[in-house]
């Protein structure tokens, strides 16, 4: 899409708000999803007035994961832009990533007589995997001429970067995650994929040995998993194919990480979602596009707790009003994946959204859920066409064609 839309742009002073609530879709539980549960009343006006449907990240029954779901929000192709996770959490938490560097996200975790008992070592405060990701920094600076580098996360995550003294084949990190998932399990060894990926895969066994002596004796976050390597791939930026300029309003490291691939501005911001509005009304005047991105919603469903993750959709239906207070004029509301708290987990179902702008239909849903959305005017749809009607409908795209 991306190359059909590019030589259509033309710029305005229109504004985008795309708010993205992480994990939003669900599944029933006692015969209703977490957004039928939920009280929306800002959000069911919203959808009354809106061009309301279901899209897909990937495809029918792929469950995609956040990289592949956020870039087929921003029209990325997210078969043909394959990333790991673990260039967004290092680029998010700040580091400088290079051809020559191999990245990782990795998760502090609980094991017992070699088994994992939690994934997410009891997700142990920031201030505390602040010092443990100190501690192992400290111990872990170098394993034989690559250099290491370690940035703690929010809660149980962190990144490593593994800087090599020169640039990396393109599989040199096919390298599939030591997470096995779920807990009762050994951890998976570093296995390579691709011969590339031999000689990183030998500096990881050497740097998972160290780092198991290094975090023994710690109560909860005594060992951790790795998922996502991966290098710094080519992809088009978001200015270059859109003519906006982009803000990103996220405070988790992975979604910052994620923007600043693509070229959006996301600076560091903490605090919760009042914080974030705060600080899209303190830019509004300098930007076209505010990607919000609201994390929550999405951890509670990772965790199987369906009244939170409702009460998270309730409250940003809460602050909804402030949000349409500074007059968008094309607001867009969705998730980049469903996460049912039933399945504890990603899951393939259709995401709803919810696009308000000046040349929708509207009238096509009585609220803002699942089974609502099947019936609006966007139908079930592919998420990388979000974007294009996004800027549509803010006049942003001249005719195809004569």
């Amino acid at each position: 899409m991306q190359e059909i839309i590019k030589p259509l742009i033309q710029k305005n002073n229109t504004k985008i708000i795309f708010a993205v609530l992480d994990g939003l879709g669900g599944f029933p539980v006692d015969g209703k999803t977490e957004l039928e549960t939920a009280a929306t009343p800002h959000m069911d006006a919203l959808a009354r007035i809106s061009a309301c449907g279901l899209h897909t990240p990937v495809g029918p029954g792929i469950t995609p994961g956040s990289g592949p779901g956020h870039l087929a929000l921003f029209g990325y192709d997210p078969v043909a832009c394959q990333i790991g996770r673990g260039v967004l959490e290092a680029l998010g938490l700040g580091m400088e990533v290079r051809k020559t560097d191999i990245t990782v996200r990795c998760n502090y975790a609980t094991i017992r007589d070699g088994v994992i008992v939690d994934r997410r070592a009891g997700r142990i405060p920031t201030a505390q995997s602040k010092k443990v990701t100190a501690k192992l920094q400290k111990a872990i600076a170098k394993i034989d001429n690559v250099h290491v580098l370690i940035a703690p996360g929010m809660e149980h995550r962190f990144a490593v970067r593994f800087r090599f003294p020169e640039k990396l084949p393109h599989d040199a990190a096919d390298i599939p995650d030591t997470d096995p998932q779920r807990e009762g399990l050994a951890p998976l060894p570093p296995k390579a994929r691709s011969k590339n990926a031999e000689r990183v895969v030998g500096i990881l066994h050497q740097f998972l040995a160290q780092a198991a002596d290094v975090l023994k004796n710690e109560e909860k976050a005594n060992f951790l998993l790795m998922r996502g390597f991966s290098g710094m791939p080519d992809i088009p930026m978001f200015g270059e194919a859109y003519g906006l300029k982009a803000l990103a309003i996220a405070t988790y490291p992975m979604y910052r990480g994620l923007a600043r691939l693509i070229d959006m501005e996301a600076p560091i911001i903490e605090g919760g979602l009042s914080d974030q509005l705060l600080f899209l009304k303190k830019n509004w005047e300098n930007y076209d596009f505010f990607f919000l991105h609201v994390k929550k919603i999405d951890s509670y469903g990772e965790d199987g707790n369906f009244a939170e993750k409702t009460a998270r959709i309730e409250e940003f239906d809460a602050v909804l009003p402030e949000i349409l207070g500074m007059n968008p004029d094309v607001l867009v509301i969705t998730g980049d994946h469903s996460t049912p708290a039933a399945m504890k987990g990603h899951s393939w179902h259709p995401v709803p959204v919810l696009i308000k702008g000046p040349y929708v239909y509207g009238g096509f849903c009585n609220s803002f859920t699942e089974r609502q959305c099947h019936g609006g005017e966007l139908g079930v749809f592919p998420s990388i066409h979000i974007m294009p009607i996004a800027l549509a409908n803010a006049l942003r795209l001249k005719k195809f064609g004569a």
